[in-house]
């Protein structure tokens, strides 16, 4: 009889054992959401629509986008944060929802590290100091911004894409490290902001590199300076920032990145990470990166690789955001 109680007390204990593993094991068998927090037609949208269609060969099942923007990427972390972590709900998240963000908000409803799972680390994304050539004649280099803004505090402004965006914080740093007085303009994305520069209504932009690249070989704005440690491939005519600023080391990139709910199995977050691999390492993805985005394909393969540059980012962004004094509730 002991021996009968005790087969049935593992049976009990070892069936949802065995049974989560069934799962996992057939995982997946229907279609996967891919969130995102950012408008149709952003460099986080072009960028999850493209990774979208080959990972959803590779899995076997439609892997539908699924875009909920606002709050800064919030929204949409937010959700898939308190998803289920059955392998069906992923987030395409950024350096802005996942690591800037933490000191930025006052306070989130949700924890970017307890709260997420990482899966793979998508490429790190620079910024470009844009000017109009035709309405800023005067700003023709970086130095020119320099000379001009500590000539007259306060007069030159640039333009972001949001309080606390990569747009945003790339110039306070900018601001921060070759000592200027330069007024931020926040828009409600890039499209505004992008307008205002074209006009002549803002002086400077620091947009996104994919965004940029168009705009730059088209003659429409003219890019003084990169927001990384090298050139870009995709626009090796464009200086870095130390180069053209004289301001040695200075680098504001951001990121890309996958995450998922906390508690995902460990084999359901391994195979993720694997199959994103394997893609974005292709010649052909490597190459959509580089020419078309100006994004630096990533080196991190792991999903602990990835995690330790998001809590260090927290710590390098939050302090870029408290100097700004950028503050959002």
């Amino acid at each position: 009889m002991r021996r009968l109680l005790l087969g049935l007390a593992l049976a009990g204990l070892w069936a949802p054992l065995a049974t989560a593993q069934a799962q996992d094991a057939a995982w997946p068998n229907r279609p996967i959401t891919l969130m995102g927090g950012f408008p149709n037609g952003s460099g986080v949208d072009i960028y999850q629509r493209k990774l979208a269609e080959p990972l959803s060969q590779a899995l076997g099942v439609p892997v539908v986008v699924d875009n909920r923007s606002g709050a800064g990427g919030n929204i949409a972390s937010d959700h898939v944060a308190k998803a289920k972590p059955d392998g069906y709900t992923f987030l395409f998240g950024t350096a802005g929802t996942h690591a800037i963000n933490a000191t930025l908000y006052r306070s989130l409803p949700f924890d970017p590290v307890k709260d997420s799972t990482p899966i793979a680390h998508l490429g790190d994304v620079p910024n470009v100091l844009t000017v109009s050539a035709e309405r800023r004649p005067g700003l023709a280099t970086c130095q020119d911004v320099i000379r001009t803004a500590k000539a007259q505090p306060g007069k030159l402004n640039y333009a972001s894409t949001g309080n606390g965006a990569s747009t945003h914080l790339a110039g306070a740093q900018f601001a921060q490290v070759a000592g200027l007085d330069i007024v931020h303009v926040p828009f409600r994305g890039q499209p505004g902001a992008q307008t205002a520069l074209l006009s002549g209504d803002v002086d400077l932009f620091f947009n996104q590199s994919g965004p940029s690249i168009g705009y730059i070989k088209q003659g429409q704005v003219k890019g003084l300076a990169v927001t990384t440690a090298k050139r870009l491939e995709a626009l090796p005519e464009v200086p870095t920032v130390a180069e053209a600023c004289g301001l040695p080391g200075f680098d504001s990139s951001t990121w890309y990145g996958i995450f998922a709910p906390p508690g995902l199995p460990e084999p359901i977050q391994a195979r993720m990470n694997a199959e994103i691999q394997r893609i974005i390492t292709t010649p052909e993805f490597r190459r959509w990166l580089i020419d078309t985005q100006g994004i630096t394909p990533s080196t991190l393969s792991t999903p602990a690789e990835f995690r330790a540059v998001q809590e260090r980012d927290i710590a390098r962004w939050g302090e870029v955001v408290r100097r700004s004094g950028a503050q959002v509730d």
